[in-house]
């Protein structure tokens, strides 16, 4: 085994976890000095500020200007779930399954909500189930990117214009990183605490003209708690999307997610958001196109997620060794594979992580690899 040397120089940020993430280059906390503390969020002024999160977030994001958007509780978790108990039953429904969260999904659709008319078109790790199988007759529920598998979806041309059925999509480490298919999508679902780097504990909901049409004329044969009500009386809740959210925010947190949409528009917006993230996806797939012990999680290249970019190693019985020698050794936090998914290393690649801080990780890997593999036993 050839001796790897000790590399000089570590990440300037060594925050490489894929939730919460790391936060936008050269934050302080002095970023919050203006957040609005001791103030009921009903105020005019914080509620200001719910707002203009709401408004930043859609105009960064390309939201069309018909879809309601709204702060919802509970992260992006949060978001899905009132979309499923609040939206599923109407029709038949299929949902994708292709890592630990869509797994998840299913298992509400199935297992919880009971739909007797629900079908689960799973795939194993890194690969995607078949497009072609999907009826879009029926609602449609599946994450844009897997969090937890590094694998995405590539386009939304697989979606049908003319579906009858909803579309609902956890895009939580999708959104500001890879462009949504808005024409395509009917309910979509984020965090404050991934691309951007916000807070946990808050979750963004995007309805479609279709979606709310479903909201308004049908009534799920279940009850709904009052944290995933968006109708009363039969009509829309419509402040929810104005800011007056259905419980108490963190208006610290409003202020963080102002400073990162900020810094999203200083650095060009979604363009510049995207070349962030695929630059570091590049910095990546140029190390391991040259490394013979490392692959990509994603068997093809056209799904391989520019967020939580998944490496699988030759050897996977490494994986946690290294990660852990690399969070003593303060080169790289939190890079360990999702409990669920199959042994190996994340890298989370949104548009914070830099990527002169990727590729200083690199030559880390290398010798965390070399040097847990002096202290494996011999076979």
């Amino acid at each position: 085994m050839a001796n790897v040397p000790r590399p000089d120089v570590r990440p300037g940020n060594a925050n490489f976890s894929s939730g919460p993430c790391a936060k936008r280059p050269g934050f302080t906390l002095d970023a919050l000095s203006g957040a609005i503390l001791g103030r009921s969020h009903r105020a005019s002024a914080p509620k200001a500020r719910l707002a203009e999160v709401i408004e930043r977030s859609r105009t960064i994001l390309g939201v069309p200007p018909d879809w309601r958007l709204g702060i919802v509780p509970a992260s992006d978790t949060g978001a899905v779930e009132m979309a499923l108990w609040s939206l599923l039953g109407a029709r038949g429904v299929d949902v994708l399954a292709f890592e630990s969260f869509g797994e998840g999904w299913a298992t509400d659709v199935v297992k919880q909500l009971r739909l007797s008319d629900a079908r689960v078109l799973a795939a194993p790790y890194g690969r995607l189930p078949d497009f072609a199988a999907v009826d879009f007759s029926r609602d449609v529920v599946f994450p844009w990117n897997g969090t937890t598998s590094g694998v995405r979806v590539p386009h939304g041309d697989w979606i049908a214009r003319d579906r009858q059925g909803l579309t609902i999509c956890d895009a939580t480490s999708a959104a500001f990183a890879m462009r949504l298919a808005w024409d395509r999508l009917d309910v979509v679902t984020w965090s404050w605490q991934k691309v951007l780097g916000g807070e946990a504990a808050h979750g963004m909901l995007a309805l479609s003209p279709r979606a709310v049409e479903r909201l308004l004329s049908y009534r799920p044969a279940w009850p709904l708690p009052k944290i995933f009500r968006l109708t009363s009386g039969g009509k829309l809740i419509e402040g929810i999307f104005k800011g007056e959210t259905i419980n108490t925010p963190s208006m610290l947190c409003v202020e963080d997610a102002l400073d990162g949409l900020r810094w999203a528009e200083s650095v060009g917006g979604l363009d510049g958001l995207l070349a962030r993230s695929e630059a570091n996806l590049s910095a990546v797939s140029n190390w391991a196109g040259r490394t013979d012990w490392v692959d990509f999680l994603a068997e093809d290249p056209m799904t391989r997620s520019c967020t939580s970019i998944c490496l699988k190693l030759t050897m996977p019985e490494l994986a946690k060794p290294m990660a852990a020698l690399l969070e003593k050794e303060g080169a790289a936090h939190d890079i360990g594979a999702y409990r669920d998914a199959p042994p190996g290393l994340r890298i989370w690649g949104g548009a914070t992580v830099e990527t002169a801080d990727i590729q200083a990780l690199l030559p880390w890997l290398e010798w965390a690899r070399a040097e847990t593999l002096k202290e494996a036993p011999s076979p």
